[in-house]
């Protein structure tokens, strides 16, 4: 294990020395990743990245194996520097992939123990600099798929406390489904406060070499959108059957997006701000949904090479 990750850390050195970043692009980069085992992996360390993305059960505190969860990945990303972006969502138990279990036990908080929640989770980890309310409140996995204003309540639970506990508030974390931009504009219609950070998981322009998603949420927002959740599929069930090659390719894609983006554009009311990859390490052989630039066992893919060359850090 310990050679597997001295030869991937070798190969990103030599395309990181290799290959150049067009100079006008002025987005960062670093990756989602729920496992804290890469912050130990030396290819992991080799990109010198500084911003992960970490999804925490708003009710993080239920039970001591969560709590024991979160702690190994929050302290393992505080001891490596990480700028940590924190998006709250339901707990694991509540969703299959495909709906949100309305079972007692998984029902939506009210304000006030989501605010109970931000408030203790944020007092654990007061260095965290950025939170993000609610992740993909428009997929049907969610609590907040049809309730547009549950959405603006947490965001909005979030902005108050921002105010005295100093961190940055991301408004709204969106998939690229169909039915983005109405949820978008409902949302629009009733946040307070001018939301000036936004979040997209682009994973269809990504996948499908398009732009279109990605450009309509450039178009109706204001401020800067992060791509909190990004990354090319190894394997998607029957969409996308397994292929590291492919992935390689709509990996580079991903980045000519970012390069395309990460600047003011005319007819714009945003500009791209950051690059979260969805994920460091892959899935077993057969599962549904792998997006890894690594294999289960750290071993490396092509699109992990494809990463490196446009992972350096930025001003």
């Amino acid at each position: 294990m310990v050679a597997v990750g001295r030869r991937v850390a070798l190969m990103v050195l030599g395309v990181l020395l290799a290959t150049a970043v067009p100079a006008e692009a002025r987005y960062r980069v670093g990756l989602s990743e729920q496992r804290p085992e890469m912050f130990a992996s030396p290819a992991w360390q080799a990109l010198g990245l500084k911003l992960v993305r970490y999804l925490v059960p708003w009710d993080w505190q239920r039970d001591g194996g969560q709590r024991a969860e979160v702690a190994a990945f929050m302290d393992a990303a505080r001891a490596r520097g990480q700028d940590v972006l924190v998006t709250f969502t339901a707990h694991r138990g509540c969703f299959d992939g495909l709906r949100y279990s309305r079972t007692p036990a998984c029902r939506a908080p009210g304000t006030r123990a989501y605010r109970a929640a931000v408030r203790a989770f944020d007092d654990r980890y007061p260095w965290v600099r950025t939170y993000s309310a609610w992740n993909e409140i428009n997929h049907v996995s969610q609590p907040t798929f049809a309730n547009p204003r549950l959405a603006v309540r947490y965001y909005d639970v979030l902005r108050r406390e921002s105010r005295r506990r100093h961190f940055r508030v991301m408004a709204a974390d969106l998939l690229d489904t169909s039915n983005m931009r109405g949820y978008l504009r409902a949302f629009l219609r009733r946040a307070p406060g001018r939301p000036r950070l936004w979040g997209l998981h682009n994973y269809q322009d990504v996948n499908r070499l398009t732009a279109g998603d990605t450009r309509e949420m450039l178009e109706t927002v204001p401020g800067e959108v992060w791509l909190t959740e990004t990354g090319a599929m190894v394997s998607l069930g029957a969409q996308f059957p397994y292929s590291e090659a492919r992935a390689a390719s709509r990996t580079r894609w991903l980045f000519f997006l970012a390069g395309r983006f990460g600047v003011r554009r005319r007819g714009l009311r945003a500009r791209l701000g950051r690059v979260y990859v969805y994920k460091w390490f892959g899935e077993p052989p057969g599962a549904r949904f792998d997006a890894g630039l690594v294999g289960v066992d750290g071993s490396p893919r092509p699109a992990l090479a494809v990463f490196g060359a446009f992972a350096r850090p930025r001003p």
